[in-house]
């Protein structure tokens, strides 16, 4: 990639919260082309296949569809909380500053698919792993989690070990 993605993300000091430092994305999202790429190398990330991508509300929306695109597979969306209709599995967890609860409708992921969950950034690991909850009370399987920044310091992917974890970006 022509662009150092690390010196386009932009860090938001005590937002939302206290203590916590925003990484912000939305530079990477207005570079043309670039989110493109961005779906393209996390697409690609996952010899090991799969079958449907779900990416996490809200801003994992915007890379589970480039990947998705370039994988040429479905996209499901995982929401927020009185966001879908119809049945639903749902899962609660918490945040880095907060809690929330996390809902697919239940045809959304076929039984026994191979699922890549998509996000924006790897914090803690809690919206990740409860989205592998989801997934895994469809009946199928996470093959792999994808993000575009992992913030190393939290210690997400011992979280979400043993399922692999590519990340594109790493912060401390």
């Amino acid at each position: 990639m022509n662009i150092d993605l690390k010196s386009a993300v932009r860090v938001y000091p005590d937002f939302p919260t206290p203590g916590i430092a925003f990484q912000d994305l939305a530079p990477l999202y207005g570079t043309p082309g670039l989110l493109g790429r961005l779906g393209e190398a996390l697409a690609r990330s996952f010899p090991q296949g799969y079958e449907v991508v779900l990416a996490v509300e809200a801003r994992g929306f915007v890379i589970g569809t480039a990947v998705a695109m370039a994988a040429g597979r479905p996209l499901v969306l995982a929401r927020k909380q009185g966001k879908l209709p119809g049945p639903l599995h749902r899962t609660e967890y918490a945040l880095e500053y907060g809690s929330a609860v996390l809902t697919i409708q239940h045809a959304a992921v076929p039984p026994g698919a191979k699922v890549l969950v998509v996000d924006d950034v790897l914090a803690t690991g809690g919206t990740l792993a409860a989205a592998a909850r989801l997934v895994e009370e469809a009946g199928a399987a996470v093959s792999g989690f994808g993000v575009v920044l992992d913030i190393e310091a939290l210690g997400a992917r011992a979280r979400l070990a043993p399922v692999p974890v590519v990340s594109l970006l790493t912060a401390s």
